[in-house]
């Protein structure tokens, strides 16, 4: 049997997913995708879970898209299917109940981008590059990239992007919103993991029903998403965190939530 091409560790409530194809600057094949769908199927179910960390194994890269030497022994009806595989693993990670974070140790080009679009929050080291560079192959971003951009950076610049297949320096993504912070490449895991402890301090299940809202929200009218908001609101009423949380603050002291 191969080496994993997804390695899976779990630390402190914080799911670590590595990509891990190094002498393929960590792409995309159908075998990886395979591995990913199983390993964030399986974190979605664990409910002491309070955060995910996605990153790629290596210095060099995140992940540098789809294995463009795979692809050219796919058939077209191939082609589609891994299409629609790689856009069915990118939204499960999307829909992850529990944030996600991407720590984007490198080149992210294509499929890259994508996935670190289906992510709730991007670090980028200081040497990454990122683009979404299908037209200089002829092809569109199929995994989501021509609706995630727009909707995180705006539609101009998403345009540019997309149809200029440009690549951009970790300056520029910070510039224009496409992560939230640049670090230097040694720092990269200890600020995730010290966003993913912040967030840990947290209400766990009101993190779950902030993201619920956030997500869901932005694909509604603004009286429906409001509705949609009170709706998430309801369900943290009666959680025994709420109630800890008020004790917690009347007390001066640190809350000890339980996640119910």
């Amino acid at each position: 049997m191969g080496e994993q091409t997804v390695l899976v560790k779990r630390e402190k409530g914080v799911g670590i997913l590595t990509l891990n194809r190094t002498e393929s600057m960590n792409s995309v094949s159908r075998g990886m995708l395979a591995e990913l769908f199983g390993a964030i199927d399986e974190l979605r179910h664990d409910e002491d879970l309070r955060t995910v960390i996605i990153t790629g194994a290596g210095e060099k890269a995140f992940c540098s898209g789809a294995d463009l030497k795979e692809r050219t022994t796919m058939t077209p009806a191939e082609v589609r299917r891994y299409i629609q595989t790689i856009r069915n693993v990118f939204t499960l990670v999307e829909e992850m109940p529990v944030p996600v974070i991407c720590a984007i140790n490198g080149v992210a080009l294509g499929g890259g981008t994508e996935l670190a679009l289906s992510c709730d929050i991007r670090i980028a080291a200081d040497s990454a590059r990122m683009g979404l560079t299908e037209t200089s192959l002829a092809i569109i971003p199929g995994a989501g990239g021509t609706q995630r951009l727009p909707r995180i950076i705006g539609m101009a610049r998403a345009k540019e992007m997309i149809f200029t297949a440009d690549r951009i320096d970790a300056a520029r993504a910070l510039e224009i919103g496409l992560v939230n912070r640049v670090v230097p490449l040694a720092s990269l895991m200890e600020a995730s993991l010290e966003m993913a402890s912040r967030i840990a301090a947290c209400g766990p299940v009101a993190i779950r029903m902030a993201k619920r809202s956030i997500n869901k929200g932005m694909q509604m009218d603004l009286a429906s998403a409001m509705a949609f908001e009170t709706t998430c609101y309801d369900v943290l009423i009666p959680t025994e965190d709420r109630l800890e949380g008020l004790a917690a603050f009347k007390e001066k002291r640190k809350p000890d939530y339980k996640g119910r």
